[in-house]
């Protein structure tokens, strides 16, 4: 037995009607109370009828009614207030306050499910399930859970918004640089946008060639010996900006091309946001008056210097092939950056005309394609935009891989 499921079992009312204290008085629940996910006890604020005495406070859940003792609990003062101890088992004769043993007090069924589903040797535990589920039963699980991965992603950009001095611009930036790796070099293009801060490149957005060199100078791509004219310009830029700037240079060895497409090399993607930063300055003020997907998107409509439409690499020229953002990239870029900066921008302004509007770009976009969502295509589970597929991802990884089923109204719907 884990304490997981007993919660899963207060929370949701599946224990039998007929309960009783392990002293004998009856105990009606009138409200569960409200999970806790910080210290202190599981459930607070539960109004629980004991006898003949309406109780309101909190309730600690424990798999033996020992486990109160081996906490430590009734030395700390946060569980002065719990009315009633819910266990599996009560093993001790020590009992501070009144408790409830639920052994024999529910469905064996569902906990013989749940350990089905914690065994599972499948892909996802629910495998064999998750197609019957109700259309109407999933698709609302789909919209709290989307809403779950903006919540985390509205965490992760307010913490970069403090970082960066509440510099919206900068922290969108960041975003989409680290976008720009295509989850290979995700880690090479965030660590750059640390090196080379968003605040320095503006000084020089009207001047294509020094923002160039920065760029690949301040990634480690000019460490070297060139012939062609381009790279030798850049050299001679970046050695006058290093010093203008005491700009670090990162090792070569963070960048990654083993089993990348030319197109999505980290030189490519480099020039292309070096054309971003010069013809989109103040993106996200354009973000903010821009009304469909299409004048979002041509937002990243940029053309890169010349030299990269006939090179993938420095000194290694390829046939001639134009540069730009591909539509897959783009899309990556505006799922991944810009609806959550969008969206935490909304929050923050309390503006919820642009929350609904990053949730809409969501909603007209075509879903991801990726082997997590043909995966889940392969069960039946089918998703007809960005936002559903985005929720398939956040289900995916926060609990599916963590085998959090008792959390997911999949479970409950199976039963």
């Amino acid at each position: 037995m884990k304490e997981d499921f007993i919660y899963y079992l207060w929370e949701n009312k599946l224990l039998s009607k007929d309960l009783a204290t392990v002293d004998g008085e009856s105990v009606y629940v009138v409200s569960v109370g409200v999970r806790n996910y910080d210290s202190g006890p599981d459930f607070i604020d539960a109004h629980i009828r004991i006898g003949n005495t309406l109780w309101v406070g909190h309730v600690e859940i424990h798999v033996n009614a020992s486990d109160w003792f081996r906490h430590g609990h009734q030395y700390d003062d946060a569980y002065n207030n719990v009315i009633l101890h819910v266990v599996y088992s009560c093993d001790t004769e020590r009992l501070a306050i009144p408790t409830l043993e639920i052994k024999g007090k529910f469905d064996e069924d569902i906990y013989a499910k749940y350990n089905v589903f914690l065994k599972s040797r499948q892909w996802i535990p629910c495998e064999r399930i998750i197609a019957g589920i109700q259309q109407f039963t999933w698709l609302s699980w789909l919209e709290r859970v989307v809403v779950e991965r903006l919540e985390a992603e509205v965490k992760d950009v307010f913490s970069k918004l403090v970082a960066n001095g509440y510099d919206w611009e900068e922290t969108l930036y960041q975003r989409i640089m680290h976008y720009c790796g295509l989850k290979i070099n995700n880690d090479a293009f965030e660590r750059l946008a640390s090196l080379l801060p968003l605040k320095i490149l503006r000084k020089h957005f009207d001047n294509p060639l020094q923002v160039e060199a920065m760029f690949f100078g301040c990634a480690g791509f000019l460490e070297r010996e060139f012939t062609e004219s381009y790279p030798v310009l850049l050299q001679r830029e970046f050695k006058m900006l290093k010093s203008k700037f005491d700009l670090t240079v990162m090792p070569m060895a963070y960048w990654k091309f083993l089993r990348l497409r030319p197109p999505n090399f980290p030189t490519i993607r480099l020039a292309q946001m070096a054309a971003m930063v010069c013809t989109c300055n103040n993106m996200l003020s354009k973000l903010q008056t821009v009304k469909d997907l299409d004048a979002v998107r041509n937002l990243f409509n940029v053309e890169v210097n010349e030299y990269w439409n006939t090179h993938f690499l420095f000194e290694k020229p390829s046939k001639e092939v134009k540069k730009n953002l591909g539509a897959t990239a783009v899309d990556v870029l505006i799922i991944n950056a810009v609806v959550p900066v969008l969206f935490s921008y909304g929050i923050y302004h309390d503006n919820q005309e642009l929350k609904n509007r990053s949730l809409e770009i969501l909603n007209v976009m075509e879903p991801e394609d990726n082997a997590i969502i043909r995966k889940f295509g392969e069960l039946g589970v089918n998703v007809c935009n960005a936002q559903q597929s985005q929720a398939l991802l956040h289900l995916y990884s926060c609990y599916c891989k963590k085998r959090n089923c008792l959390k997911c109204r999949v479970f409950g719907a199976s039963r």
